[in-house]
């Protein structure tokens, strides 16, 4: 097979109706609207999860919990990671978006978590360190500083 030989199999795509192009392609004069009523007009029908005055599934289903809108979310990054720094460097935030670790939108919130080993001894300035990325980063030699 080439790839000028590839084409979807029959019955896979299929052309649209064109509608009001005249009475004689069946689809002329209202497009399959119908007479009159509300969704022949233009602009007609309904919002989307309306259901003619029932009380819509949306609101009908019961509501639990909450959302915490103080919620800090952070970004997780492993002792791991770190090791595309060079010895003696000091990694913070900026510096992590500088090697693509993080995005800049994520600099908010960063966590180091202790997966992983070190081979280098770096000064890390983040938001937060599990204890095991603490203990790791100091047995290498380094410093863990929280921003």
């Amino acid at each position: 097979m080439k790839l000028h030989e590839i084409h979807a199999p029959a019955g896979a795509s299929k052309e649209p109706k064109r509608k009001g192009r005249g009475t004689a392609t069946g689809q002329g004069k209202t497009a399959g609207r119908g007479m009159n009523g509300q969704n022949s007009r233009s602009g007609g029908g309904t919002r989307p999860g309306f259901e003619g005055g029932q009380m819509p599934l949306y609101r009908r289903i019961p509501k639990r919990g909450f959302t915490n809108i103080w919620k800090k979310e952070y970004t997780v990054l492993n002792v791991d990671d770190l090791n595309r720094f060079d010895d003696g460097d000091e990694v913070s935030p900026q510096s992590l978006v500088g090697k693509r670790l993080i995005k800049k939108s994520e600099m908010g919130g960063v966590k180091i978590l202790g997966d992983g080993t070190l081979e280098k001894r770096l000064t890390v300035k983040a938001h937060k360190f599990s204890k095991t990325a603490t203990e790791k980063i100091e047995a290498a030699g380094g410093k863990a500083e929280v921003i």
